[in-house]
C-alpha cells in the first residue's frame, strides 16, 4: 500500500493583505486568508453560492515573497499541508484551528 500524504491545493483571493507575525525566534512568519466558492444547487432547484475561508501560514523566504507580492484581492494558487493547532482563548475556552501551511504559491 501507498503512503498516503497531508496535500492541500486551492485557488482563490486573498481576503486582506498577508500580516507579518514578529516571532521571537529568527523564523519569519505570513499569515492570511484565501476565499474559495463553490456552487451547488439546492433542495429546491436553485442555483447557490458558498464561499469557504482557509488559513494559510508561510515561513522564511516563502514568508517574505507572500508579504512583498501579495495584496488584498490578490488570485493564487496554494499549496501545502493541512496542520491543526490548539489555542487557548482570552476567557479561557480551549479551541482548534485549522490552517495550511504553504509550501509552493503561483501568483496567478
Amino acid at each position: 500500500m501507498s503512503t498516503i500524504q497531508n496535500h492541500v491545493q486551492l485557488i482563490g483571493h486573498l481576503g486582506d493583505a498577508p500580516e507579518e507575525v514578529k516571532l521571537e525566534s529568527a523564523k519569519k512568519m505570513a499569515k492570511f486568508s484565501i476565499a474559495t466558492n463553490i456552487r451547488f444547487k439546492n433542495k429546491d432547484g436553485e442555483a447557490v453560492e458558498s464561499t469557504q475561508w482557509h488559513r494559510i501560514v508561510a515561513w522564511n523566504k516563502l514568508a517574505d515573497v507572500c508579504l512583498t507580492h501579495l495584496k488584498k484581492g490578490s488570485h493564487v494558487a496554494c499549496q501545502g499541508r493541512l496542520i491543526y493547532r490548539d489555542y487557548e482563548t482570552k476567557s479561557g475556552e480551549k479551541r482548534q484551528a485549522a490552517e495550511i501551511h504553504l509550501e509552493e504559491m503561483l501568483m496567478l
